[in-house]
């Protein structure tokens, strides 16, 4: 299979542990802002509501969200830690702390052949990254945001495509995973991918996904989309381990994240 981590795009440091966290923060905070992944956050008019079967970005919301990649702080959008309470097998409480960051990128490097082509249909803007790792250090996810370039009707075509044609359960459409050289998600790559979920988000410019695997580097041979293997009967290795549940879990908070920084930032004064 491709290497996930191509050579052209640099390999993060894992994060600090829990106990250096604070210091670990400031100094990441300066790494941000000189690789332009924190800014300052900007602002404009609307409203990104989230209720409903397809929310609709008032005017205004949708281009503050569109160049969130750019004018948000990585903490915003990627949180140290996030806290999943009920969000294990049978309700279990799960935490998951983030071990890397990647620079922002483009969609042809960062995402497997078929799914890149398919996003062509929204133009790929910028692709951000980060890789979580749970407290237990069993589980590594690697959670991703596509800015794309469609504007509202477009992406709400795109979303109808993806969930008619059911292209987030496809094997060939694996979002790519983000490893790092030391740490609990060291060896984390296209043959440890075990399931995944991708989003399609049509009240705002950004296709959301997350892809997750076992910490301890054993290769899947057959992943399972995330919606399988949280179903209480799934018998296979990452659904008992609870791997659908981290992907799922993740990629509710970050999208929770991205919504709650994009209201601020529309609510903002000029």
């Amino acid at each position: 299979m491709a290497s996930v981590l191509p050579s052209d795009i640099p390999r993060p440091e894992p994060e600090p542990p829990a106990e250096r966290r604070s210091l670990g923060l400031a100094v990441g905070a300066v790494v941000a802002l000189t690789a332009g992944i924190g800014l300052v956050a900007g602002a404009a008019t609307g409203s990104w509501p989230s209720d409903g079967p397809r929310a609709q970005a008032q005017p205004g919301a949708y281009e503050v969200a569109r160049g969130l990649w750019h004018a948000t702080e990585v903490d915003k959008l990627f949180p140290p830690r996030l806290e999943g309470d009920g969000a294990g097998p049978g309700g279990a409480d799960r935490v998951w702390v983030r071990v890397a960051v990647a620079p922002p990128g483009g969609c042809r490097k960062g995402l497997d052949p078929a799914l890149g082509r398919e996003l062509r249909r929204v133009g790929c803007e910028k692709l951000l990254r980060a890789t979580y790792a749970d407290e237990t250090r069993s589980s590594v996810t690697t959670v991703g945001l596509v800015f794309t370039a469609a504007g509202a009707a477009r992406m709400g075509r795109f979303e109808d495509r993806f969930e008619e044609r059911e292209l987030g359960t496809r094997p060939d459409m694996l979002p790519r995973a983000y490893g790092t050289d030391t740490g609990p998600a060291a060896g984390f790559g296209d043959e440890q991918r075990a399931t995944w979920t991708v989003r399609v988000l049509s009240d705002a410019p950004v296709v959301l996904y997350a892809v997750t695997g076992f910490a301890d580097g054993r290769a899947v041979a057959e992943p399972q989309p995330a919606g399988e293997a949280v179903h209480p009967t799934a018998t296979t290795a990452p659904a008992q381990a609870g791997l659908g549940h981290d992907a799922e879990g993740i990629a509710d908070r970050v999208e929770r994240s991205l919504r709650k920084t994009s209201a601020r930032a529309t609510e903002s004064p000029r």
